[in-house]
């Protein structure tokens, strides 16, 4: 299957993944049984997606835990076959596992390890340098640009069990980088770490877009990933796609509502129930209402007309209320 060259970078088209695995109940009968005769139940991991993703994007995959996201990822990576429906990266189809395909992707999952334990990561970027055939100038060339977005230089040449999770997670991705490959398949890359560690991995995938135009698909349960990333998300519960579009655009949909913070003068703790719906505020002193809307340039000219404001701020609902909206809409 060859999707031309002019095709989008990712092509998806109805697949699926179902998975016949064994089950029975607890106790020592149980067991005996299961030993004459098994019982096996289909689940469905992914049921029916399609979408496409075109050159440069990147685009946040979501959803609940056991939602497909993994399993998804590990077909398009080449990883799984899938039980139906079709694929293709780059022109390639994933589970052939060409040469051409594997050297042109990689997969970085924030739970595995790629990296020699006992060694330093400089070992398992020579390493790499010699899998995927690199050239002597452009391993240089591509290490040095990696290092001066990373700071690899202080670590590299410790043994990988002498890092800390931050530290290993940017040789992580050095090493899923050095051959340069033009679709990042991203699994929870930030797990774990610090927020100082997940602000620096941010900007360097931020940077690594912007000047090599790679398309990168990033699971992730931080929103702050999300949106620091991504302009475009997809959606998926119960192995289902739910939503395909840009954050703003689910944001007025799932959520068509604006929060007012109001601080008043000689005032901690006011009733303005009349303005709109008063919920919990993590600020002392501001009163936090929760309006339609497009009630709020109306309900903030009525406060200011009518109450010694003193601070005020209108914000979108928070992201992640957003998005667990959207996980159990149907």
């Amino acid at each position: 299957m060859n999707a031309g060259p002019a095709a989008a970078p990712i092509v998806v088209e109805n697949l699926s993944k179902t998975y016949r695995v064994p089950e029975r109940e607890g106790g020592f009968a149980a067991s005996v049984r299961s030993f004459f005769k098994r019982t096996y139940r289909d689940v469905r991991a992914v049921q029916d997606i399609t979408f496409r993703i075109e050159h440069g994007e990147v685009v946040g995959f979501l959803g609940p835990n056991g939602a497909g996201k993994t399993t998804t990822l590990k077909m398009l990576s080449g990883l799984l076959h899938p039980s139906s429906g079709r694929a293709t990266v780059l022109g390639h189809v994933p589970w052939q596992r060409s040469n051409d395909y594997l050297r042109a992707i990689t997969l970085v999952m924030g739970q595995r390890n790629r990296l020699a334990w006992d060694v330093p990561a400089a070992d398992s970027f020579l390493l790499n340098k010699a899998i995927y055939r690199i050239g002597d100038a452009d391993y240089r060339r591509t290490l040095d640009e990696l290092d001066r977005l990373l700071e690899l230089g202080p670590i590299m040449r410790k043994p990988v069990r002498n890092l800390s999770l931050g530290e290993r997670m940017k040789c992580e991705l050095a090493a899923a980088l050095l051959h340069r490959p033009a679709v990042l398949f991203l699994d929870e890359p930030t797990i774990g770490l610090d927020l100082s560690a997940q602000a620096r991995i941010r900007a360097f995938l931020r940077e690594y877009n912007r000047r090599t135009g790679a398309t990168i698909i990033l699971t992730s349960h931080y929103m702050a990933d999300v949106t620091a990333l991504c302009e475009r998300i997809i959606i998926i519960h119960h192995g289902r796609l739910k939503y395909d579009g840009s954050l703003s655009e689910l944001s007025r949909r799932i959520a068509p509502y604006k929060l007012i913070g109001v601080a008043l003068k000689d005032c901690l703790s006011c009733d303005l129930s009349a303005y709109g719906t008063m919920v919990p505020s993590a600020e002392n002193g501001k009163v936090l209402l929760k309006v339609r809307a497009d009630d709020a340039p109306a309900v903030t000219a009525r406060l200011l007309a009518e109450q010694p404001v003193q601070d005020l701020t209108i914000e979108d609902p928070p992201i992640e209320d957003v998005i667990e909206r959207a996980f159990h809409e149907e």
